[in-house]
C-alpha cells in the first residue's frame, strides 16, 4: 500500500499555505496622490478597519490609483476567510462619499500562488498580434493539462483603432470631436433588432452595421454641413484611420533580448508539479514544430525541475541514511540483530509514506526533510526491544517468554517517550502563520513516523526477534569484537559515573555553569531567519525615481542585458555564467517562486529573471551585475539578489509613522543617513522617493466664459491630445478592440507645445490659445504616500552586503532611534519590519505554543512516573540540549534562524527520550529485580549505555547526508541535532544519575561498586 501511495503522491517546493491577504483597488483618474488619499483611499481603509479579523491594513495612493492592502489575523481559519472577504465587499458597495466614477475592486483570488513554470514565446520580426494569437492558442494548450490550474499572460499589447484628426479641418465641415463620436457610435451597432413572426416561427433579426474590419472604420460615410445643404463623405477623407497598441505599453516582456509573450503556469493544489513539467514539456516540443521560423517557444523558469532535482536529492539522503543507520546496526549487533532491528526502517518508512497519502499530504523538502529527521529516532524503538529481548534470552529466560515479558515491560514507557518526543513539534504545528503552515508537516510526519515505529517495534520486531534471533546463555557466549569494545567503553563509563556520583554537586553545578556558558556563547551566534534559495537562479529588480517613462525603464534594461550577453552569457569560451534571462518591463512577472514577490506596477519598475549555470556561480554574478548597475545608473535603484528560500522579506526594514509630510521626511532623511553609516548595509532607501513634478491647469473663468470655453472643453481638448479617448469598440474574430479617437498632433508632448496648445469649443466650434484662458502653474507633490494602519507610514529599508548581517545592524540603530525619538513629536513612532517583523512573527507565534508542548510533556512524564521529582528531572534536561548546539554552530560558522531553531526543538526531543529510558530502567532495576538504589542507578545506567549510544551514533549518522547534500536550508539543522545530540548524550548519561541521586538522596561517599553490575 506505501508503494502503490507513494506513487500517487503530490509533488510540489513546499507544503501549501494560506495567505491572509486581498487588495483593493481603486481608479481614480487624474487625482493627486493627496486627493486619492483623503476621498479615497482613507474610506476604504476605515471600511476594513470595521472587520473584527483585522489584522493591519496598509496603502499606497498614486495618482489616479488607491491601493490598500487587508490583512487579516493568523488565527481566521481558512475556511472563514471567504466569508470575511464577501462581508468587506459588501461594506465596499455601500461605501458612502467616493468621488463619481470610483469603483473599491476587492481582489481576494490567487495572491499568494506560484506559478513555477513559465515559458516564453520570442519573436523575430513577427508583430505582438501575430504572436498573441499563437500564445492564445499555446494557453488552451497549457489549461488543459490535468495538472495546470491557471495560465496567465504576460508582455501582451492591447490592440487599439486610432482615429486621429485635426480639430482645424473639422471645423472646415462644420463638425467638432464630441459630434464625430457620436457618429461613429450610432454607426456601429451591435444591438438586436428584435424578432419576427414567420408562419409557426420566430426569426431573429439582426441588423448589420457593426464594423468588421478596419476598412469598414475608414469607408464610414460622415453626413457634414447643415440640414439645407448637408453632404457625405468618408471618415477616412477626415482623419487617419490606423490599426496599433496602446501607448504607452504597461508591461513589455523580453526574453533573452527578444520581445516575447510570457506564459505563467500554476499547479493544482495537492497535484505533482514534475508531472506538470512534463506535460508542458510535450506542449512545447508539440508547438515548438508547428511555429514558423522566427518564432520560438522556451522555458523560462522551471521549479519542477529544481523540485525534481530535490526530491531526488532528498530520496537520495534518505537511501544514504538508511544505508547508514543499517551499517550502524550491523556493526555495533551484528549480522542478525542488526537486520532484525534495520528491518524496521523500510517498514516504517513505507507505513508512513502510506499514511501520508491517505491524508494527502504530498512529498516536498519539508516533508521529506522530516523523515530523514525522523529516522534516527524511529531505530530507539527496536534497539530498545531487541536489546530487552536479547538480555533476557541471556540470562535463560525462554524465548517466547522473553518476548511476552519484553512486550510487557516497554510498551508504555516507549509510547510515552514517543507521544514526547512528538509533543516537542506540536509548537509548529499549531502555530497559524504561513510559517506554521510551511514547517508544521514536520510534526505529521514525525508523529506518523514515531507511531509507526512503535506499533512495528513491538509487533513485527518482536516477532522477528522470536524467530530470528539467537542468543546463547551469558555462560556460553564468546563475546565479540564490538562487545569487547562496548565493556571496555562501559568500564570507562563506570569510572565516570562513580567519580560523578560521588560529587555529584559539583557536576550538578559545573552543567550549569557550562549551560550559562552557552547561553553567552548564543548572543555571539549571527542570525539569518531564513538563507537565500540554493536554486540556480538571480533577480534583477530595478526602479527608477518615480514618473520615468516606461521607455526610459526600457533603455535602462537593454544596456544591463548587453552587459549579461557580452560579458556574462555562457558561450564557447565562458563555460560557466548567465544560461538566460528574461525581462518584466513596467509589471513584474506571476510570482515564479516561494521567495519572488511581485512589486507594484509602474513604468519606472522592471525586473529581470536570470538562470545560471549552477547555484555556486551564483554569488559571482550578483557582485558583476551589481557591480555593472552601481557604475553606469546612478539615478536608479537596482537591486540585485538571490532568491530567498522562505518567502522573500527585505532584511532591513524601519516603519516610521506619522502625519506630517514634512516632519515625516527629516525623519527618513536621518534615519537613512544613519542607516548608510553603518557598515553591512547598501540601497539604504524611502519607499516614498523623491518628490515629483506636476502640472495644474488654473482655468481662469471669467476669461473662459468670454472666449465660449468651458472647463469641460479643456480637458475634452487636454485629453484628446494627449491620450484620446474611447467611441466604442470594433469585434474582431473573438477579440474586440476599442477605437480611439486622439488629435494627430505629437502625442508625447513637450511643455512648449503645451503652451501653445489651442483649446477647441465644443459648441461654438471656435478654437482659442491655451494660455489665453488658463495659466501651467508648476508643483512638487509627492509621487505615492504610503500609510500603515491609517497613519502615514515611510518605510527605510536596506539591502545587505556578503559581511553584513541583519540582527547586529538592527541592534546597532535601536540605541540611535530610541535617542532619537525623544526628539520627534509625540504622536509619531517607529516598528521594524522585513525580515525581523517576520521572524518575530513566526519564531514568536511557535514559542507561544511551547508552553503547551512542555504541558503535555510534563503531563505524559507524569502519567509514565507517577512521580513530580522524576518528571522535574526530565525537564531539566531539555534546556541542556543548547549546549551542544551553540558548540556546533559556533564551530561550523552557520548561524541561527528559524530552521536551527526548529532543530533545537528536535533535539529536545531526542534527549527527553534518552531521560525516558534510562529513568525507566532505574525503577525497573529497584522493582523487578530488587537493587539497592545505589546499585540501581549506576546498573541501569550501564544496561541503557549502548542503546543510548547506539541512537545517538545513528540519529547523527543518519543526519550526515542532509547536511553534506541537503541545501543551506537544512545545513544549520542538521548540525544542531548532530552536534548538540552528541553532547547532550553526554550530559544525559552524566546529568541523570547525578539529579537523580540527588533528588532521591541517594548517598555514594561509603559506596563500594559491584563489579557483576558490569557482566550482567
Amino acid at each position: 500500500m506505501g508503494l502503490v501511495m507513494y506513487s500517487g503522491l503530490s509533488r510540489d517546493s513546499m507544503p501549501p499555505y494560506t495567505v491572509r491577504l486581498a487588495t483593493v483597488v481603486s481608479e481614480f483618474p487624474g487625482a493627486s496622490p493627496e486627493r486619492v488619499e483623503q476621498l479615497v483611499t482613507d474610506k476604504i481603509e476605515k471600511a476594513a478597519q470595521e472587520l473584527p479579523e483585522l489584522k493591519e491594513v496598509s496603502s499606497i495612493s498614486r495618482t489616479g490609483l488607491s491601493v490598500v492592502s487587508v490583512t487579516l489575523k493568523d488565527e481566521v481559519p481558512p475556511t472563514k476567510m471567504q466569508s470575511v472577504w464577501d462581508r468587506l465587499r459588501r461594506k465596499l458597495n455601500v461605501l458612502e462619499g467616493l468621488p463619481e466614477g470610483v469603483v473599491p475592486f476587492l481582489n481576494d483570488d490567487g495572491i499568494g500562488d506560484v506559478y513555477g513554470i513559465v515559458v516564453g514565446l520570442t519573436s523575430d520580426g513577427y508583430s505582438y498580434a501575430e504572436m498573441k494569437e499563437y500564445a492564445d492558442d499555446i494557453k488552451d494548450a497549457l489549461i488543459s493539462l490535468p495538472d495546470a490550474a491557471k495560465v496567465e499572460i504576460g508582455g501582451e499589447q492591447e490592440e487599439r483603432v486610432f482615429v486621429e484628426f485635426e480639430n482645424s479641418r473639422l471645423k472646415e465641415y462644420g463638425l467638432s470631436a464630441s459630434k464625430l463620436q457620436q457618429a461613429i457610435a450610432a454607426t456601429n451597432i451591435l444591438n438586436s433588432g428584435g424578432q419576427v413572426n414567420l408562419g409557426d416561427e420566430r426569426i431573429i433579426l439582426e441588423p448589420t452595421g457593426n464594423f468588421n474590419s478596419v476598412k469598414d472604420i475608414d469607408n464610414m460615410l460622415i453626413s457634414v454641413g447643415n440640414e439645407n445643404s448637408s453632404q457625405l463623405i468618408k471618415l477616412g477623407d477626415i482623419t487617419t484611420v490606423k490599426k496599433g497598441y496602446i501607448d504607452p505599453p504597461s508591461q513589455e516582456v523580453r526574453i533573452n533580448g527578444k520581445n516575447a509573450i510570457s506564459l505563467h503556469v500554476n499547479l493544482k493544489e495537492n497535484a505533482n508539479v514534475i508531472a506538470l513539467g512534463e506535460e508542458v514539456n510535450k506542449v512545447v516540443d508539440h508547438w515548438q514544430e508547428k511555429l514558423p521560423v522566427g518564432l520560438e517557444l522556451i522555458r523560462v523558469s522551471s521549479l519542477d525541475n529544481y523540485i525534481d532535482f530535490k526530491v531526488n536529492d532528498f530520496i537520495v539522503n534518505l537511501m544514504q541514511s538508511i544505508a547508514i543507520v543499517l551499517l550502524v546496526m550491523l556493526i555495533f549487533l551484528g549480522i542478525r540483530t542488526g537486520f532484525v532491528i534495520a528491518s524496521l526502517i523500510p517498514i516504517v518508512t513505507i507505513m508512513t509514506l502510506m499514511v501520508m497519502g491517505v491524508i494527502n499530504m504530498g512529498l516536498n523538502q519539508v516533508t521529506l526533510a522530516a523523515l530523514i529527521m525522523a529516522l534516527g529516532m524511529l531505530v530507539d524503538n527496536a534497539i530498545v526491544v531487541a536489546e530487552t529481548i536479547m538480555v533476557k534470552m541471556e540470562e535463560g529466560i525462554e524465548r517466547k517468554k522473553a518476548t511476552v515479558e519484553a512486550f510487557s515491560e516497554l510498551w508504555m514507557p516507549l509510547l510515552i517517550s514517543t507521544l514526547t518526543t512528538s509533543a516537542a513539534f506540536l509548537a509548529f504545528y499549531l502555530s497559524p502563520t504561513a510559517m506554521g503552515d510551511i514547517v508544521g508537516p514536520i510534526f505529521v510526519v514525525i508523529t506518523i513516523a514515531l507511531l509507526s515505529s512503535w506499533i512495528i517495534a513491538l509487533t513485527v520486531i518482536t516477532l522477528f526477534c522470536y524467530l530470528f534471533l539467537k542468543v546463547s546463555p551469558k555462560t556460553e557466549k564468546k563475546p565479540g569484537f564490538i562487545d569487547v569494545v562496548i565493556n571496555k567503553l562501559k568500564i570507562y563509563y563506570k569510572d565516570m559515573i562513580l567519580t560523578a556520583l560521588q560529587n555529584k554537586w559539583k557536576v550538578i553545578i559545573g552543567i550549569f555553569l557550562i549551560f550559562l556558558a552557552s547561553l553567552y556563547g548564543f548572543t555571539k551566534i549571527p542570525f539569518v531567519f531564513f538563507p537565500d534559495s540554493d536554486r540556480n537562479m538571480i533577480t534583477v529588480d530595478i526602479n527608477l525615481p518615480e514618473g520615468n517613462k516606461i521607455e526610459r525603464t526600457s533603455e535602462v534594461v537593454e544596456r544591463i542585458e548587453s552587459y549579461i550577453a557580452d560579458s556574462l552569457q555562457v558561450n564557447n569560451k565562458r563555460l560557466t555564467g548567465i544560461l538566460d534571462w528574461s525581462s518584466y518591463i513596467g509589471e513584474g512577472p506571476e510570482s515564479y517562486d516561494l521567495g519572488y514577490t511581485p512589486d507594484e506596477a509602474n513604468s519606472n519598475y522592471a525586473h529581470i529573471l536570470i538562470n545560471t549555470s549552477s547555484f555556486n556561480e551564483n554569488n559571482k554574478m550578483i557582485a558583476k551585475i551589481d557591480d555593472f548597475a552601481f557604475k553606469n545608473f546612478p539615478n536608479a535603484d537596482i537591486k540585485v539578489g538571490a532568491l530567498s528560500a522562505g518567502g522573500g522579506g527585505i532584511p532591513i526594514e524601519i516603519k516610521v509613522s506619522g502625519n506630517n509630510f514634512d516632519e515625516l521626511s527629516q525623519i527618513s532623511q536621518a534615519v537613512k543617513l544613519k542607516l548608510s553609516s553603518i557598515s553591512g548595509t547598501k540601497n539604504v532607501k524611502d519607499d516614498w522617493g523623491p518628490k515629483s513634478k506636476k502640472f495644474i491647469i488654473e482655468i481662469d473663468q471669467n476669461r473662459a466664459q468670454s472666449a465660449g470655453i468651458t472647463s469641460l472643453d479643456i480637458a475634452t481638448s487636454l485629453l484628446t491630445v494627449l491620450d484620446g479617448f474611447q467611441t466604442g469598440e470594433y469585434r474582431e474574430d473573438d477579440k474586440s478592440i476599442p477605437i480611439v479617437m486622439r488629435s494627430d498632433d505629437n502625442q508625447q508632448q513637450s511643455l512648449a507645445s503645451l503652451e501653445t496648445l489651442n483649446v477647441y469649443s465644443q459648441t461654438t466650434g471656435r478654437t482659442v490659445p491655451l494660455l489665453q484662458v488658463a495659466s501651467i502653474v508648476p508643483m512638487w507633490q509627492y509621487s505615492k504616500i504610503k500609510r500603515f494602519n491609517l497613519v502615514r507610514t515611510v518605510i527605510i529599508s536596506s539591502d545587505l552586503r556578503p559581511e553584513g548581517n541583519s540582527s547586529d545592524i538592527i541592534n546597532e540603530i535601536i540605541p540611535w532611534l530610541e535617542e532619537q525619538r525623544k526628539n520627534w513629536p509625540s504622536d509619531y513612532s517607529y516598528e521594524f519590519g522585513g525580515e525581523a517583523k517576520q521572524s518575530e512573527e513566526n519564531m514568536g507565534s511557535v514559542i507561544g505554543y511551547l508552553p503547551l508542548s512542555g504541558f503535555i510533556i510534563v503531563l505524559l512524564l507524569i502519567i509514565q512516573f507517577n512521580s513530580f521529582r522524576k518528571m522535574a528531572m526530565v525537564v531539566m534536561t531539555i534546556p541542556l540540549g543548547i549546549i551542544g548546539v551553540v558548540i556546533g554552530l559556533l564551530v561550523f560558522g552557520e548561524a541561527f534562524g528559524f530552521m536551527p531553531f526548529l532543530g533545537l526543538i528536535s533535539l529536545a526531543g531526542i534527549v527527553i527520550n534518552n531521560a525516558i529510558v534510562l529513568i525507566d530502567r532505574m525503577e525497573i532495576e529497584q522493582r523487578d529485580l530488587g537493587r539497592t538504589e545505589q546499585d540501581a542507578i549506576i546498573a541501569a545506567c550501564l544496561q541503557r549505555f549502548r542503546p543510548i549510544l547506539l541512537a545517538t551514533f545513528t540519529t547523527v549518522l543518519g543526519l550526515l547526508p542532509l547536511y553534506i547534500s541537503g541545501g543551506e536550508m537544512w545545513e544549520g539543522m542538521a548540525i544542531g541535532i548532530m552536534v548538540g545530540l552528541l553532547f547532550g548524550t553526554v550530559i544525559t548519561l552524566l546529568f541523570i544519575p547525578t539529579v537523580y541521586s540527588a533528588l532521591f538522596k541517594v548517598d555514594y561517599k561509603s559506596y563500594e561498586f559491584n563489579e557483576k553490575l558490569i557482566e550482567e
